[in-house]
């Protein structure tokens, strides 16, 4: 362990993860790949400023050979061939039993979105994770109940998401420098669970989050290379799906495939991220680049339309699976007309996506799994996925993907409270270590927050006229802070904490009202925990 320092505190079987070779192979990757991790967020910047100075973004010139080619992914293994409902959520315990007994065929162990990055849950995910691979996860609620694994054979397959390529880890230091968060969530996962899995007929398996370019999509390949020669795995046992969740990437989407083919496995259509990648990337831009209300800002918006056709055609073309969004309705125990409601909304967006040629689709709740599994059923009938049908039918351009003009609906004072409020809530809940939090009847996790206050930015830095007349600025922003403050305060009475909601506030007002605009608020948020 020559180099290696870990900074972060004590945490209970950490000591089964965090092992000296572990870590020697964690600190391999970094010192082979972190310094191309840093000229590759350098070239984001780039590319953005590019875009600013132009006023373009289209698909590239020089690639065009790779879209225009004939090409395939590598063939799917046989536990990834069904994908038709994936379960997301965190690594915490409770949750990950629940999840691999939802009945769904995939879950998403989420070590990003969903995930605090206190050390003490990077952590204990690993060790989690260890034991949901090896069929011994199980858990005792403080009243008594115990959560176990079902023995039918019929838990969930494992598809982790690591950290995104701009987040560092401050408790593994490799030769005087953080790790790159995405290499320790990975390598820690790869190192201990790679060979246990192909040894039960399954495989590591990847969500790849918040990639802007193939040459970002290039890096995970050479890591995943690098990875399975290190250990004597065999070469293609890897398996990624990539998420396209940033208006880049949506412009790469034959070449992020391209550059994964022996590993790749899919790309996948969501919707939060990617709005927020929408307003990050042209917030300098004029009026046609405002967006209304989140709330209202459906898959059914052309642009978003445009996006999640052309995903499917290019995933098909290329034999690769073409997953859906997250559908977040946490069920009501107390109001079934909510339910009914929200229900059928779940059930439209996932025929749709169905009819449209996904091959899944996400769920945040397992008593949604049925629902989805039902909608695709009736879709794919015996057949594990719907890969075969091409839609040559579509046609994107780039002036489609970037029709958010075209989008209905209007900037309103309840969309305005709406963000500010679940903002709050959810980053006062992250700062406690909960990354994936219910919130008015909805799952949330860091894209919700980030959308929220990306949004307000916009409309304030823009001075965003709102359906009743009233202009969006920093001060109105702020009144709104305080009224739905006391609210909140209101309405979680005795569970209410002070101090953890004014840190919410003071970092809100940080990434939603400041003169520059942050690009990540996990970025700065991560410096308040632990």
């Amino acid at each position: 362990m020559s180099g290696v320092e870990v900074r972060g505190a004590a945490v209970e079987r950490g000591e089964e993860v965090l092992t000296p070779e572990a870590l020697d192979f964690v600190a391999g990757l970094q010192r082979e790949f972190g310094g191309r991790r840093d000229e590759l967020l350098k070239l984001r910047t780039q590319r953005r400023d590019e875009v600013v100075r132009t006023g373009q973004l289209d698909f590239l010139p020089e690639t065009a050979q790779i879209r225009t080619g004939q090409w395939q992914v590598a063939p799917a293994p046989a536990d990834l061939a069904d994908r038709r409902v994936e379960i997301t959520g965190p690594t915490e315990r409770k949750m990950a039993i629940n999840a691999l007994n939802s009945g769904a065929k995939v879950w998403l162990a989420d070590l990003e979105d969903a995930n605090t990055p206190h050390w003490a849950n990077v952590v204990s995910g690993q060790v989690n994770l260890r034991d949901a691979v090896r069929g011994t996860l199980q858990h005792t609620s403080p009243e008594g109940k115990e959560y176990r694994l079902r023995e039918d054979g019929q838990a969930a397959v494992i598809v982790m998401r690591p950290r995104g390529w701009h987040l560092d880890e401050r408790h593994v230091v490799v030769d005087g420098s953080p790790a790159v968060g995405a290499l320790v969530d990975f390598g820690l996962y790869f190192f201990h669970n790679a060979r246990e899995l192909l040894s039960r007929g399954s495989g590591p398996y990847f969500y790849l989050p918040k990639l802007e370019s193939h040459l970002e999509a290039r890096l995970w390949n050479d890591v995943f290379v690098a990875a399975q020669t290190a250990l004597g795995v065999p070469q293609g046992s890897i398996r990624a799906t990539v998420l396209i969740e940033t208006i880049p990437a949506a412009f790469e989407m034959d070449e992020i495939l391209y550059e994964l083919r022996e590993h790749a496995s899919g790309l996948n259509a969501g919707r939060w991220d990617y709005l927020f990648s929408m307003i990050k990337y042209f917030r300098d831009a004029g009026a046609g680049f405002v967006l209304p209300d989140r709330g209202v800002v459906s898959m059914t918006a052309p642009f978003m339309r445009a996006y999640t056709e052309l995903l499917v055609r290019t995933c098909h073309a290329r034999g690769a699976f073409a997953m859906g969004g997250m559908a977040a309705f946490v069920p009501s125990r107390r109001d079934p007309e909510v339910n009914e409601q929200a229900l059928a909304k779940v059930r439209a967006d996932k025929e749709r996506e169905a009819g449209d040629g996904f091959d899944g689709s996400w769920v945040a709740h397992p008593d949604l799994v049925p629902i989805c599994q039902e909608v695709f059923d009736s879709v794919l009938g015996e057949r594990a996925n719907q890969v075969d049908r091409l839609r040559d039918d579509v046609t994107v351009s780039a002036a489609d993907l970037l029709d958010v003009a075209s989008t209905p609906g209007a900037a309103t004072e309840a969309g305005l409270r709406n963000n500010v409020s679940v903002a709050l809530q959810y980053l006062a809940a992250w700062l406690g270590g909960n990354g994936a939090v219910a919130i008015n009847n909805l799952m949330e996790d860091a894209a919700t927050a980030e959308i929220s206050r990306a949004q307000i930015w916009q409309w304030a830095h823009r001075s965003v006229q709102l359906e009743d007349g009233a202009t969006v600025t920093p001060d109105l922003v702020r009144s709104v802070l305080d009224e739905e403050l006391a609210a909140i305060r209101d309405a979680y009475g005795e569970a209410y904490d002070e101090q953890r909601f004014a840190q919410a506030r003071t970092l809100f007002e940080q990434v939603a009202l400041a003169d520059e605009f942050a690009d990540f608020l996990t970025l700065p948020a991560y410096e308040l925990i632990d």
